[in-house]
C-alpha cells in the first residue's frame, strides 16, 4: 500500500495568493511544500494578449463557471461568476487592472482590532512583490516579481475622458496607488512585455526547479483532515480517485471567496444548523463561515460616438487575427492593451474621507468590443451604428451583504452563491449619484465633438424611480467578491489577524475572502497583498 505523502505546509489553491505563498514557502529548502489546485496548467498563449481577456473570460476554458442564485434585488436575474480555475487563478483571466484600494480601507481594517493591516503596515507587502516598470517611490518598488506597467493604449477618447473630469471639477491623478486615489486618469496594469502576467508567471514559475515544491494539478479538494482540533492534512480528488496528503505543520486555504468557505463547510467548520440540515456532521460551529460576502456592483452606461475613433474599427477580424499575430510574436499592438485603461475614483458629495466611485471608462461600445467580421455588402450606414463609449459606474463600498452556502453534502456540486445586489438602499442611492455625475462628465466640452446620444440608461431613465428600475434591470458584477471568511473577533469572524482559522490549530485562509471590509477598487492587488503578508506571518513565527 503506497504511504501518504507528507509535507510542511499544503496550500489550497494556486491563485492570486496561493501562488505567492508556494514561492515565499519554499524558498526555504528545508520547508516540504504543496501547492494543489483544481484546475489544470495556463499554457492557452491566448490568454497571455491583454485584448482577448474579454472574450475568454466569458468562456468555460479555465473557469469554474459559476452563477449566483436568482438576485431577488435584481428582478430574479441570475449572474455570471467566472473564477480561475488554473494555475494563477483568476489573475490567468481577469482584466489584468493593478489597484491597491484606499489608504482608509486598510486603516478601517486596522481599527476593528487587527494589528498588523493598517495602510503603513501593508505597504511593504505591495511594494515586496511589485516590480513596476516605470515607478520607484515611496509607494512603488522595482525589484518584486511582479511586473506592474502603465496604461498601453493610445485611443484619443482616454484624454478625452480624463480631460472632461478636470473640466466637471475633479483632479487628474497619475497614480491611483499612490499619495492620493482620488482623481482621473489611466489604470496601471500587471503586464510585462505586452503579456498578462499572472501570478503563475511571476511567483510560480520561478520557483518550479524547487525540488522541495510540488504542484498538483486538476485535484479538487474535497475535504481538511482535522485530528485532535488541528489540521493536519487534505483530502482531495483527482481523475477521479480519492488522495489524501498531510501536512506537519500548516494547511493554508486559498481557494478563493468560493471554494476556501466551501472547503470549510464541507469540513464540518461553519454554521453548525445549516450543516446538520445537510447531513454533515458540524466539527465546529463557526457561524461567520461563507456570510460577509461582498461584491462591487456596477452598472454600463453607453453613449454613441460621432466620430469613427473608437476601437470598433480595430476588432474587425481581418485586422485582429494579424495583430493577435503581432502579439504573440513581439509583445506590440492592439491585442497587447486592455480596452478599459482610464477611469477614476469621485466621491459623489462633499465630506466624504475619501472617493466612493469607481470609473471605468472604454472606447467602445460594449456589444461592438468583440470580434466581427466586416460586411462588404451591407448598406453603409452612419458613425454612431457602430461607434460609441463606455462607462461602468459603481460604488466602492456597498453595503449589500450575501453569502456563499452548500447545495449538499456532495463536494463536486457547485456551492449556492447570493450575493444580493443592491440589497441596500445605500447602493441604490450611490449609484444613482454616480450616474448623475457621470453624465455631467460626459456633457462636460471636451466631449462635445464626439458625444452622440446617450443609448443606456437613455432619455427614459431620468428621475430616481426611473433610474432604479434599470439598474434592477441590468446592474452587474465586477467580478471582485470577497469577504466569506472574514477576519476579525467578533462571533461572526473566521480568521484572526495572523490569518488563523479561529478553534483550529494550523489551518489559515490567505486569499481575498479573509477581507472584513471590501477595497477600494479592483481587488486582485489586495489578494496578491494577502497571500504576501500571510508567508511573512507563517515564516516569522
Amino acid at each position: 500500500m503506497a504511504s501518504t505523502p507528507e509535507y510542511d505546509f499544503i496550500i489550497v489553491g494556486a491563485g492570486s495568493a496561493g501562488c505567492v505563498l508556494a514561492n515565499r514557502l519554499s524558498k526555504n529548502p528545508a520547508n516540504r511544500v504543496l501547492l494543489i489546485e483544481a484546475g489544470g496548467k495556463d499554457r492557452n498563449p491566448l490568454f497571455r494578449l491583454p485584448m482577448l481577456m474579454g472574450k475568454l473570460f466569458h468562456s468555460g476554458i479555465y473557469n469554474w463557471h459559476y452563477h449566483t442564485e436568482p438576485e431577488p434585488y435584481l428582478n430574479g436575474r441570475s449572474l455570471y461568476w467566472p473564477r480561475g480555475k488554473v494555475l494563477g487563478g483568476t489573475s490567468t483571466i481577469n482584466g489584468m487592472i493593478y489597484v491597491r484600494g484606499n489608504r482608509h480601507d486598510y486603516d478601517r481594517w486596522a481599527q476593528l482590532g487587527l494589528p498588523g493591516w493598517s495602510y503603513d503596515e501593508v505597504l511593504p507587502a505591495f511594494r515586496r512583490s511589485e516590480a513596476h516598470i516605470e515607478r520607484k517611490d515611496a509607494f512603488h518598488s522595482t525589484d518584486g516579481e511582479l511586473t506592474v506597467c502603465r496604461a498601453r493604449g493610445h485611443n484619443p477618447l482616454m484624454d478625452v475622458f480624463c480631460e472632461a473630469g478636470l473640466q466637471a471639477g475633479y483632479p487628474a491623478n497619475d497614480d491611483f496607488n499612490g499619495a492620493s486615489q482620488e482623481g482621473f486618469g489611466r489604470y496601471d496594469f500587471t503586464i510585462r512585455k505586452g503579456k498578462r502576467w499572472s501570478t503563475s508567471w511571476a511567483f510560480l514559475r520561478p520557483a518550479l526547479g524547487r525540488k522541495n515544491l510540488t504542484v498538483l494539478t486538476g485535484a479538487e479538494t474535497t475535504r481538511l483532515i482535522i485530528e485532535g482540533g488541528r489540521a493536519c492534512g487534505v483530502g482531495y480528488l483527482k481523475d477521479g480517485r480519492p488522495g489524501i496528503a498531510r501536512a506537519g505543520r500548516e494547511v493554508i486555504l486559498s481557494a478563493g471567496v468560493v471554494n476556501s468557505p466551501k472547503t470549510l463547510l464541507l469540513s464540518g467548520i461553519g454554521p453548525a444548523d445549516e450543516l446538520s440540515a445537510l447531513g454533515i456532521k458540524p466539527l465546529l460551529d463557526l457561524p461567520g463561515v461563507g456570510k460577509n460576502l461582498q461584491d462591487h456592483v456596477d452598472c454600463v452606461m453607453s453613449w454613441e460616438c460621432r466620430e469613427p475613433v473608437t476601437l470598433f474599427g480595430d476588432l474587425r477580424a481581418d485586422k485582429l487575427i494579424p495583430a493577435v499575430a503581432q502579439g504573440m510574436l513581439f509583445g506590440e499592438g492592439i491585442t497587447t492593451t486592455f480596452p478599459y485603461e482610464a477611469g477614476a475614483f469621485v466621491r459623489s458629495h462633499d465630506g466624504l474621507v475619501s472617493p466612493d466611485i469607481q470609473l471605468h471608462f472604454m472606447p467602445a461600445l460594449e456589444k461592438t468590443a468583440n470580434l466581427h467580421f466586416p460586411n462588404p455588402f451591407a448598406k453603409k450606414r452612419a458613425v454612431e451604428a457602430d461607434h460609441g463609449f463606455t462607462i461602468r459606474v459603481g460604488p466602492v463600498n456597498p453595503a449589500s451583504r450575501g453569502e456563499i452556502t452548500l447545495r449538499s453534502a456532495n463536494p463536486t456540486d457547485k456551492p449556492k452563491i447570493q450575493a444580493n445586489y443592491l440589497q441596500s438602499d445605500f447602493d441604490i442611492r450611490t449609484m444613482i449619484d454616480g450616474i448623475r455625475l457621470t453624465r455631467d462628465i460626459v456633457g462636460q466640452k471636451a466631449f462635445d465633438r464626439f458625444r452622440g446620444k446617450e443609448l443606456a440608461p437613455g432619455p427614459e431613465a431620468l428621475d430616481d424611480a426611473g433610474l432604479t428600475r434599470w439598474l434592477r434591470a441590468t446592474a452587474m458584477t465586477t467580478f471582485h467578491p470577497v469577504g466569506t471568511a472574514k477576519m476579525g473577533n467578533d462571533p461572526m469572524a473566521v480568521v484572526d489577524a495572523e490569518l488563523k482559522v479561529h478553534g483550529i490549530e494550523g489551518l489559515r485562509v490567505a486569499d481575498a475572502s479573509i477581507m472584513p471590509i471590501i477595497a477600494s477598487g479592483n481587488t486582485n492587488a489586495p489578494a496578491i497583498m494577502i497571500g504576501e503578508k500571510c508567508a511573512e506571518l507563517i515564516l516569522n513565527s
